[in-house]
């Protein structure tokens, strides 16, 4: 028989036997090489470690607890002994010192067993997260599946590791609040696409929702709202359903939303807003306004005149609350907000007007990089570091504030040519609040915008004007989640999925590695069902 024929014949059979095998990872690896067969879970399957830390711990977790919910079987979790080699029926856990990146790994499914290689936990945390996606999606159901049911997942070589550091998503609970519970489960959905920060959107102009012991009516008055818009904002005749709306989060349950994220290998950072978005806090203390007030905690989305006077008091109780912050999140970044602050009050008040003469300041703008400027030296005396949206550039930039580019891309352009570390986030591919079909009639009432599937996978954080050098200013990316229109945990989850599994990859994946049609078979035939199984709430707007 001719040489070639029997080449393309054996290949023909190789592609045959590989077809049987899926992988429907997200995101998808740097490098994955598909085997033939697969490696099949049992009672006597077992973890072994070279050591038994707490982050490791976490890090198996993410594995083990699928098969303890759906009452299987327990993985159990042995120490290597010196010299250990892999063993069959064994995950086979190593640390390699050389791979440098932490949430880097290597994995190895063979028929016998399953080998990974990583340089700390996080890897092996997302090498289980890659397992747990290759597994059959009854696997996230908490009840015992079918005794027909093979638990497998299919042999290749793995190679991964994360195109950027920093991979977010922001909650936002003042427009609408989420309760504990709620917030967790978002946490766990992170963890799934191996988004590795949760940026709490803390306070706004319609609800406060951290407790401040020493400030204790943030959490009696700011907190709750007595109306709130029904409809859209830009509808004439608004009407408001008038019922006390909001909740807020005690120190104990921010503490434990932290603690149970860091299991998840989730940093969490908290944003606190100033100088804007300031009602709810002035409807408690109009003290630290312009006027005086009277103020209310807004019903009422939108950006609003009133906003903190920065007096000297003003100044104490910004670094009071953020003293408490600090001491709740470990977090190195802490967002301080600095977005959509009118300058209308500032022009008109007195003390403003006097303070910026003092000072030699130019005009308003100078003013609020004044008030940035000193809140980031308050914040980098307690050993963090400041994040601020991109307006926080306007009047001259803090020198350790990273900024987060929302308003396109210019404005982190800006940042990293100045040596500025930079979080994009623009609107146009990274607002999840936008609606996700050019039919907004067959969607849920959302804030304008239309922001596809395919817009968010095409987002690619680090833009083409940048040099080299500029380029590593940009940390990394996050999409945004504003809650103005989305009031339960159904709605919150029919906007994040599966627009969230195209963000995770356009910030893991490299560029070469990336094809939407390719993404879009993984998602329909992997990721979603996955959603099934968890009961999640998606759009299916861009899956025909």
């Amino acid at each position: 028989m001719n040489k070639l024929i029997v080449t393309s014949l054996i290949c023909s059979l190789s592609l045959a036997s590989f077809a049987q095998n899926s992988y429907n990872i997200v995101p998808k690896p740097v490098k994955l090489k598909a085997q033939q067969g697969k490696f099949v879970f049992n009672s006597d399957t077992r973890i072994v470690v070279p050591e038994e830390t707490i982050d490791l711990q976490n890090a198996l977790f993410a594995l083990q607890e699928r098969f303890l919910l759906t009452k299987v079987w327990h993985l159990k979790i042995e120490k290597a002994t010196e010299n250990m080699k892999p063993a069959d029926n064994t995950i086979f856990i190593k640390f390699n010192p050389a791979m440098t990146n932490q949430e880097a790994y290597k994995l190895r499914i063979l028929k016998t067993r399953i080998e990974i290689e990583a340089g700390a936990a996080p890897g092996v945390f997302y090498a289980m997260q890659t397992l747990r996606q290759l597994l059959p999606p009854e696997i996230e159901r908490n009840q015992t599946p079918p005794a027909t049911l093979e638990l497998s997942v299919p042999c290749a070589e793995i190679e991964d590791t994360p195109r950027y550091a920093y991979r977010g998503i922001l909650l936002d609970v003042c427009r609408h609040f989420s309760n504990v519970r709620d917030v967790k489960h978002y946490i766990n959905m992170l963890a799934f696409h191996k988004i590795n920060t949760f940026h709490w959107h803390l306070t706004d102009d319609q609800g406060w929702r951290i407790e401040i012991k020493k400030y204790p009516k943030l959490a009696e008055i700011s907190a709750w709202r007595d109306r709130t818009l029904i409809g859209s904002y830009t509808e004439t005749g608004r009407k408001y359903e008038q019922r006390r709306y909001g909740g807020y989060y005690t120190q104990e349950e921010i503490k434990e939303v932290v603690a149970y994220a860091k299991t998840k290998f989730i940093t969490v950072i908290p944003e606190i807003e100033l100088p804007g978005h300031a009602m709810a806090a002035l409807a408690a203390y109009p003290e630290f306004s312009c006027t005086g007030g009277p103020f209310e905690v807004s019903g009422l989305w939108g950006i609003f005149n009133d906003v903190y006077c920065p007096k000297d008091i003003t100044f104490q109780f910004w670094e009071d609350v953020l003293s408490e912050v600090i001491s709740l999140f470990p977090s190195k970044y802490i967002h301080i907000g600095g977005d959509e602050c009118p300058k209308v009050r500032w022009e008109r008040c007195h003390h403003c007007q006097t303070k910026m003469k003092e000072l030699g300041l130019k005009d308003e703008h100078a003013l609020q990089s004044y008030v940035i400027s000193r809140i980031e030296k308050f914040v980098s005396s307690k050993g963090r570091s400041i994040i601020g949206w991109d307006e926080i550039l306007e009047g001259g930039l803090a020198d350790n504030a990273t900024v987060m580019s929302w308003r396109g891309l210019e404005g982190g352009i800006a940042a990293a040519r100045q040596g500025h570390d930079v979080i994009m986030t623009p609107t146009s591919f990274c607002y999840l609040d936008y609606y996700q079909s050019e039919d907004k009639k067959s969607e849920p009432l959302a804030i304008g915008g239309f922001l596809p599937l395919e817009k968010v996978y095409s987002f690619d954080p680090t833009p083409a004007q940048l040099t080299t050098e500029e380029a590593k200013h940009i940390l990394g990316g996050q999409a945004n989640l504003w809650t103005e229109y989305i009031p339960t945990r159904t709605g919150v989850e029919y906007m994040l999925f599966p627009r969230m599994a195209a963000l995770s990859e356009a910030v893991w994946t490299n560029k070469e590695g990336k094809n939407f049609d390719d993404f879009k078979n993984r998602l329909k035939n992997g990721t979603v069902k996955h959603y099934d199984a968890l009961d999640v709430t998606y759009s299916k707007s861009n899956l025909k």
